[in-house]
């Protein structure tokens, strides 16, 4: 059986290490990209199964990726991960799957990356 690729887009070394580790464990592949633009370069050269994406990142913002890979592959389901609820409210993350507030409790996250992932 294939894995499914999780694309993890996130600035934050810390982490990019603590969810590789959680979602390798879970016998996913996980692919890192540390800017939009280089998730965006990722995303066209191995399409994910999956996107976990933070939104608040120097240069592209998440939500602007976000847009970005859903006019390649609107079925692609998007988590955007932040640790800041209020852009919840932004109508650009409207466009994802899952908005889910960083916390070192993972459940949350593992629980909707295993939803979209069946």
């Amino acid at each position: 059986m294939d894995r499914k690729r999780i694309l993890l887009v996130d600035d934050e070394e810390g982490i990019q290490l603590l969810y590789r580790e959680e979602f390798e464990e879970e016998g996913y592949e996980v692919i890192a990209a540390y800017s939009g633009e280089e998730a965006l370069e990722k995303f066209n050269q191995e399409p994910p199964d999956l996107v976990i994406l933070d939104i608040n990142m120097p240069g592209m913002n998440g939500i602007e990726v976000l847009r970005r890979m859903k006019e390649i592959n609107p079925n692609l389901p998007v988590i955007l991960s932040s640790a800041y609820q209020e852009y919840k409210q932004d109508f650009g993350s409207w466009a994802s799957e899952e908005y889910i507030v960083k916390s070192a409790n993972m459940d949350e996250l593992k629980t909707a990356v295993r939803k979209h992932l069946k």
